[in-house]
């Protein structure tokens, strides 16, 4: 699989999947569900789920359930549905790990200008997905991008999702996607992660996931190439990322209007 599969074509692609993965169940039945609405509605589908989560605000938050248990759901869910895998990583020694059980790598947004965690995975030669952080500008993005590409890899995918305002909030700049485009990859909108109110005192990120449908919506008419959406059967019970997730049974209905909406501006 390269990056031309998701670039260029007549639909918005979409990641999706849970935050973290919780358990094979879970992953098979948020999988399934989403399979059936994509092939329906004729949009690429790659499965999201970290095996781990290793940014956390608190030390007794929960991040996993052991690194090999995840990686192996993953491609099993994978293997299950004939679908690609995203997962994330946070240091370079485990570029090659994840390799061998998911197609994308992710970069989070926080380690974006890891020079190192950008090279290793780009060595392994998946496409890497680069997540813009928080404090950096869209334009600059391309520096991250060309560490990736100057290994010789330009499997290379670049995702928005929001810059800080304040100390406990984001805002989205959608000047950002075209802006991004120019460097030659697709660009995903994270309809999610754009919506968190990190920093809480409570020690958990907050969020406003009323509004992903407008976020989504907005990204599909700024031309964005994917979408990146977190969702979850139980939102208030997942064990991470709850407060700005969407509802699997509400994830149908909004990917029917953002195709019309694609068909729109085509």
């Amino acid at each position: 699989m390269g990056i031309n599969d998701f670039k260029g074509g007549r639909n918005f692609f979409l990641i999706a999947g849970p935050c973290v993965i919780e358990g094979e169940e879970m992953a098979l039945h948020i999988a399934e569900k989403i399979v059936r609405m994509t092939e329906k509605l004729a949009i690429p589908y790659m499965f999201k789920g970290s095996y781990r989560k290793a940014n956390r605000s608190r030390a007794d938050s929960f991040t996993g359930i052991g690194d090999e248990k995840a990686l192996k759901i993953l491609r099993k869910t994978g293997e299950t549905f004939g679908i690609p895998i995203v997962t994330d990583i946070h240091e370079p020694a485990e570029a090659a790990m994840a390799a061998e059980y998911a197609d994308v790598l992710q970069i989070p947004a926080f380690l974006c200008r890891q020079t190192d965690l950008l090279l290793a995975a780009a060595r392994t030669g998946k496409i890497v997905n680069i997540k813009k952080g928080q404090f950096v500008s869209p334009a600059s993005m391309r520096f991250a991008a060309q560490k990736v590409a100057d290994s010789g890899n330009n499997h290379i995918m670049l995702t928005e999702r929001g810059t800080t305002f304040g100390y406990t909030d984001l805002v989205v700049d959608f000047r950002g996607i075209p802006q991004m485009q120019e460097f030659g990859y697709p660009v995903v909108m994270d309809a999610t992660h754009s919506l968190q109110q990190p920093n809480q005192m409570t020690g958990v990120s907050g969020g406003l996931p009323t509004l992903i449908k407008t976020i989504a919506k907005a990204a599909v008419a700024a031309g964005a190439d994917g979408l990146f959406i977190e969702t979850h059967p139980e939102p208030a019970a997942a064990k991470s990322d709850g407060a700005n997730m969407l509802r699997l049974d509400l994830l149908e209905e909004l990917l029917a209007k953002l195709v019309r909406i694609r068909e729109a501006i085509l």
